[in-house]
């Protein structure tokens, strides 16, 4: 499903994020990235979602190598994976309802299909009662919901989350956590890089662990 053999990224300033980086994550895994800050977890993720490219060696995500993606193509790969970030990225000036929506408003769906999705999103999240709410009025945990609801409105494949629970307190963090298992227990290949070490030990998924943009644990499959 994802595939990194020897990859390394340096940016222009010199920076090596990424060394020589082999590892593949089959269909279905839930899979925890770990690692200093700097370690290279956010990079690795970009390379994934073709907002990097690598200075060497290759990434292929479902069998297609992504050096082979030109620029046009790269909507529709973003479209098989949903992105979950640290700070929701909501727009505040709007409701649930039409956060969670966009995605599906950019791809182009009709708006009964935009309806009937973003429900079901909501739903599962367990925020459908909250559709219509502004995001301000929410929790810390409740705003992390919708995040993910909007990440996977569009039914990706691929589920990528950068520090979900970073800012929120232990209990819901396990319970963000647990949504992300109920994802992965459907068919979705999740990839979440956290710095919450006792949390995601708990939980009995791989690991991978990355130092000075090394992979030092869970190497290979």
């Amino acid at each position: 499903m994802i595939e990194f053999e020897r990859v390394s990224k340096r940016y222009a300033e010199g920076h090596d994020a990424l060394r020589e980086v082999s590892v593949t994550i089959e269909k279905d895994d839930m899979v925890f990235l770990t690692g200093h800050s700097g370690a290279g977890k956010s990079t690795l993720m970009r390379l994934i979602m073709l907002m990097e490219r690598p200075t060497r060696g290759r990434v292929s995500v479902d069998g297609v190598d992504l050096s082979r993606v030109g620029r046009a193509r790269i909507p529709a790969h973003r479209r098989n994976i949903g992105v979950v970030f640290q700070n929701h990225q909501l727009l505040f000036d709007r409701p649930v309802f039409d956060n969670v929506a966009l995605p599906l408003l950019i791809a182009g769906y009709d708006h009964r299909e935009v309806g009937r999705r973003v429900r079901a999103s909501l739903d599962k999240v367990g925020l459908l009662s909250k559709e219509r709410a502004m995001p301000i009025t929410l929790s810390g945990g409740e705003q992390q919901r919708v995040g993910i609801a909007r990440a996977v409105v569009g039914r990706p494949k691929i589920l990528l989350a950068d520090e979900p629970t970073g800012n929120l307190d232990p209990a819901l963090s396990a319970e963000i956590m647990a949504l992300f298992e109920a994802f992965n227990q459907v068919g979705v290949t999740v990839l979440i890089a956290s710095h919450d070490l006792a949390l995601i030990s708990r939980l009995h998924h791989r690991i991978l662990t990355l130092r000075e943009g090394q992979l030092v644990g869970g190497e290979g499959h």
